[in-house]
């Protein structure tokens, strides 16, 4: 029988229906037991042992090694979420192993958690709680977001989402993205970067990360930003040199920020110990309704391809 390897943690914890989908299209079912995020050489062992035709993949490197390695029997992988940057993509095109991820599911559910962390910043919540817990009662003075400009970097799905869902508040949108000629959501004024980053109080990124754009936000280009602006991060962690972000926020040169993704997670870096930033966890698709519809599609995605070939 041949089999299909399920590498992302938690799959079908709240819905079985993807898992059942696998096996009436007569696979069998090997999955990541460990509950986290696999290594190279931990993923590339379950390959070895299982050789599956097919792969629902979470966040672990499919380096070109790995897929060397797994392209005798390998023949597509299906990443449950929107990101392809943890995927080799020119070794599984020269290996002939298809790819495929999931955009629609997570957009709605990254989207809201970019909205939480904006108002959190503003309105330093997080900071307040801690104070709370502490037994200090003390009202902190925050900043309205319907007062702010938006920067939103990165107009696709996510991106046009928050765009859409701050003018809600009545906050005026500035936005760029790297694609020519995409045209911008209603509402959203098309500027540079330099020129979003003078102009915004709150920067938001919703771009891919890839060799071109790692530490797109740089010292430099936070030096650019509105004095007691606010960096907010829940696209990838590459794409902010977190270093100069701590120095930027330790200086009082920014106000706040907020991130849910990392260069290295588990996250262990400096900007714990910053009262002004929001952290989570890697949780932006970490919604019932969105997690569902990833595993659904990602299943989907993968049996629709071996029914094909």
């Amino acid at each position: 029988m041949p089999s299909v390897l399920v590498t992302t943690a938690s799959f079908c914890s709240q819905d079985p229906a993807p898992r059942e989908a696998l096996k009436e299209a007569g696979l069998e079912v090997f999955e990541n037991s460990l509950g986290r995020r696999l290594t190279e050489a931990e993923v590339l062992g379950l390959l070895k042992q299982h050789r599956p035709v097919g792969m629902i993949a979470g966040l672990e490197p499919l380096t070109e090694r790995v897929l060397k390695e797994a392209a005798e029997h390998l023949k597509v992988v299906s990443r449950c979420g929107v990101g392809l940057d943890t995927v080799d993509l020119e070794a599984a095109e020269r290996l002939g192993i298809r790819v495929f991820n999931t955009p629609d599911a997570p957009s709605q559910a990254v989207a809201e958690l970019t909205l939480a962390q904006m108002l959190a910043v503003l309105r330093r919540v997080a900071e307040a709680d801690r104070n709370l817990r502490r037994g200090e009662w003390k009202a902190l003075q925050g900043r309205l977001l319907g007062s702010r400009t938006v920067g939103v970097v990165g107009l696709g799905r996510i991106g046009a989402r928050v765009a859409a869902l701050v003018q809600a508040f009545g906050a005026k949108v500035l936005g760029c993205d790297p694609r020519q000629g995409l045209q911008m959501p209603a509402g959203v004024k098309r500027a540079n970067l330099d020129e979003l980053l003078r102009e915004s109080d709150v920067v938001t990124l919703h771009v891919p990360l890839n060799e071109e754009n790692k530490h797109l936000i740089n010292a430099r280009r936070l030096a650019a930003m509105r004095p007691a602006g606010v960096l907010l991060n829940t696209s990838r962690g590459g794409l902010v040199d977190e270093a100069a972000l701590a120095e930027a926020l330790r200086s009082g040169r920014l106000a706040g920020a907020g991130l849910d993704v990392f260069e290295q997670e588990p996250y262990q870096g400096p900007l714990r110990e910053l009262s002004q930033v929001v952290l989570t966890s890697h949780m932006g698709s970490a919604a019932e309704e969105c997690r569902s519809r990833m595993e659904r599609e990602a299943a989907e995605n993968l049996v629709s391809h071996l029914r094909t070939r």
